[in-house]
């Protein structure tokens, strides 16, 4: 793989701005080439000497003490000067003076190396402001540590809790405190080689003072009610507290532990990025200069990499020394001294790709295709829908099945749109806050998605078949319990708690949609309200989950009747089960107004109130009919339909947006061709106003009763997942645009002045 590809692939998604312009380099250095070849092949002179350069003296191998200095003028031949300007509290600034620029072909390299002094500023500026900010993560996580630590003593050893409890310093070379007694350094689990007891115990008693009221920082910390995984309670609605009084139990510290293991985790990972974000562009501006030697036929490569290395990208150590010290703190307190299993929390987890899950989705999609052809010949064979007693029966077995084909359609579109989040390079798994190493990939919900379909038309299929013989009348009762059972199963996996088939993603589904269900109460994330919103295009399946209850509740499996429609109680349940999903997105709107105060909020709030109310009416239009119910459902869900399509062009996208360099669209754009985008905002429109069929009755195709209904739903899906992409393209654009590529874990600990807090 060439190093610009594999550089591309190497960056932090979030830091692509931040890095060399490796490409653009390349541009520049292509314009010297052809400015070169120009002007023909080398003057014989400059020939002549590079071929008296084989037959000269060898030198040796070994360095020798004076070849440095003599490098300088001889080798180099003074092709560049570099200067240094620094303004007071900022980095270094470079410029670079071309000596030659006289020459034919000379400004073209003086822009070479005005772009090269511009990028080696902007990358020193961006890693001394990314160190800094670490640095003062440390010591936090050092204050953090010290209450831990103490905690710990009071919790475990609270005969000793007088005693001084042994803290990690991560900013500081003498990191690690000397603990009191064997008996606190056993429960610490602390081994300092090369000193005895004794050793360790003269010096303690240089700081016996400090020692004594090492516990003392409990005295002013609470517990961050951030760690409860952001419920509020009661009392943090009438309080607006940041944290609650410690209780010094087992609980408490288990809780802790595990928050601060997180944190230290993420932490490290954030420096392993810093890392590696200094080597690859120490790397590329070695490449790029060697380029440039061969290109330009001038030796300056080692006199500007002199200067690389020196700046602070090259020479700064602080993130190597806390990447150790960081490494050693989490092995010594929360892996028990076990390096091995230290080491492999903390380094980064990827999903790899295997096989046989790109095996088994064509396989299921085969069988699939397959079974659907099979279940459309085996109803027109059978003449089902022709026959008035076999037509009740699919009225009734269409709403049972069409549950899972609204399910299987969302996610093979869902799949669709992470292989066009990957392509673009959209950080999803960030954005969403997926476990790392556990997010899926399209493979991978493309296998659920085919497998799911060849069990629901498996079982359609037996269903039908067995309905449909005369031979098999007297198991009637229980055959119409196969959909039932199917729902059974489906349930069963999605919320088994062993460790197969995607746990760890099935129950982040579930945590979403429990938060979802407790939006008031619950602190609102990206992937709480994006599921909420998919939810708002999934109404038929949730009405199809309400006649199963209806169906099996009311006992109308037994006759195969079709009678739910008549009991005021589900049509009640039918206005209820439409609004839930905008009411849920409503109260997420209000929770957030709550938190962050931005007018924004509201108004979002107030176009989901808008959506209610159109859905309601048009949901009282379809069970009464009239033309009074009629006109009200056209004018509602026409300001509905305007208000939500302005909102996802203007707001959730971030198009149209006035004096940006692509004209009516954004500035940051990931898809190259901008037609694209237009044509998302015309189908967004249009697929919006697919709804108003259900309202006009417009006789465009002839459809049976719910067809017309099923199309529309399968639209209003396949519109959600146009919206996701873009609606998480805008949110990536705005990761990169303020360098967020980490997400804020909650701290165990809050530290507060007692004198500023009364």
């Amino acid at each position: 793989m060439k190093f610009g590809k594999d550089f591309k692939k190497q960056m932090v998604p979030e830091w692509i701005e931040a890095y060399m312009d490796y490409n653009g380099l390349k541009k520049i250095l292509r314009d010297i080439r052809r400015a070169r070849q120009s002007k023909g092949p080398p003057t014989p002179s400059r020939l002549s000497h590079q071929q008296s350069m084989l037959y000269t003296t060898f030198s040796g191998l070994n360095p020798r003490p004076n070849s440095v200095h003599q490098s300088k003028g001889d080798i180099e031949d003074q092709v560049i000067d570099v200067s240094t300007t620094q303004q007071e509290g900022s980095t270094k600034l470079y410029n670079t003076k071309f000596l030659k620029s006289n020459e034919e072909g000379g400004d073209t390299e003086v822009t070479f190396f005005n772009k090269l002094d511009y990028e080696l500023n902007k990358v020193n500026i961006f890693y001394k402001d990314k160190v800094e900010e670490v640095m003062k993560e440390a010591t936090e996580l050092n204050k953090q540590m010290e209450a831990l630590i103490a905690l710990r003593i009071k919790v475990k050893k609270p005969d000793i809790a007088k005693s001084n409890s042994e803290a990690v310093k991560l900013t500081s070379p003498g990191r690690e405190k000397i603990p009191v007694n064997k008996a606190t350094a056993s429960t610490q689990g602390s081994a300092i080689s090369g000193e005895d007891y004794g050793t360790r115990h003269g010096k303690m008693a240089d700081s016996a003072i400090h020692q004594e009221t090492e516990l003392e920082v409990l005295d002013r910390v609470k517990m961050n009610n951030a760690i409860e995984d952001s419920i509020i309670t009661i009392r943090g609605l009438l309080n607006d507290s940041k944290g609650k009084e410690l209780n010094f139990n087992k609980e408490e510290l288990r809780k802790a532990e595990e928050r601060l293991k997180i944190v230290f985790i993420e932490f490290y990972r954030k420096l392993r990025l810093l890392k590696q974000y200094s080597f690859m562009n120490l790397l590329a501006f070695s490449k790029i200069m060697k380029k440039y030697e061969k290109i330009a036929s001038r030796n300056a490569s080692r006199s500007y990499m002199k200067i690389v290395d020196s700046s602070y990208l090259g020479s700064s150590e602080e993130v190597a020394c806390l990447l150790d010290r960081v490494e050693d703190a989490f092995i010594k307190y929360f892996s028990r001294l076990n390096r091995r299993e230290g080491m492999k929390s903390l380094r980064p987890k990827f999903r790899k790709e295997k096989h046989r899950v790109t095996f088994f989705s064509g396989f299921f999609f085969g069988c699939a295709i397959a079974l659907l052809v099979a279940a459309i010949l085996l109803i027109e064979a059978r003449k089902v829908l022709d026959k008035e007693q076999q037509a009740k029966y699919m009225d009734n077995i269409y709403p049972l099945y069409s549950f899972y084909a609204y399910i299987v359609l969302h996610m093979l579109f869902y799949s669709a749109s992470i292989y066009f989040w990957r392509r673009y390079k959209v950080n999803y798994a960030f954005i969403f806050g997926f476990k790392q190493g556990t997010e899926l990939g399209y493979r991978e919900v493309f296998l659920l998605s085919t497998g799911l379909a060849v069990l629901v038309l498996s079982t359609f299929l037996v269903h039908l078949h067995i309905k449909m013989d005369s031979k098999t009348e007297h198991y009637e009762t229980y055959v119409d319990l196969i959909p039932l059972g199917l729902a059974c199963v489906v349930l069963l996996i999605t919320i088994c708690p062993f460790n197969f088939m995607y746990k760890s993603s099935r129950f982040f589904l579930i945590r979403c949609f429990f938060r979802c269900i407790c939006a008031p109460l619950c602190t609102i994330t990206l992937a709480d309200f994006f599921l909420a919103d998919h939810l708002t295009s999934q109404v038929q399946a949730l009405r199809s989950f309400e006649f199963y209850t209806c169906f099996y509740g009311w006992g109308k499996y037994v006759k195969g009747e079709s009678k739910c429609h008549e009991l005021d109680v589900y049509n009640v349940f039918y206005f209820i089960v439409a609004i839930i999903p905008y009411w849920i997105r409503f109260l997420q709107c209000v929770r957030r107004l709550f938190e962050e105060k931005e007018p924004v909020h509201a108004v979002n709030g107030f176009r989901y109130f808008l959506t209610i109310v159109a859905v309601a009416i048009r949901t009282a239009f379809e069970l009464k009919k009239g033309t009074t119910w009629k006109v009200l459902a056209f004018i509602s869900s026409i300001v509905a339909i305007v208000f939500n399509t302005y909102w996802d062009i203007f707001v959730d996208w971030g198009l149209m947006q006035k004096r940006s360099k692509n004209s009516f669209l954004r500035d940051k754009l990931l898809v190259s061709h901008k037609s694209v985008y237009f044509a998302a905002m015309v189908v967004d429109m249009i697929l919006r106003f697919a709804w108003l069929q259900l309202v006009l009755k417009f006789n465009v195709i002839a459809l049976r009763g719910d067809a017309i209904t099923s199309l529309c739903s399968c639209l209003e899906i396949l519109r959600r997942n146009i919206w996701s992409f873009f609606r998480l393209e805008n949110e990536h654009v705005n990761n990169v645009g303020k360098y967020r590529a980490f997400k804020l874990v909650p701290l165990p600990f809050y530290y507060y002045d007692d004198e500023k807090d009364d």
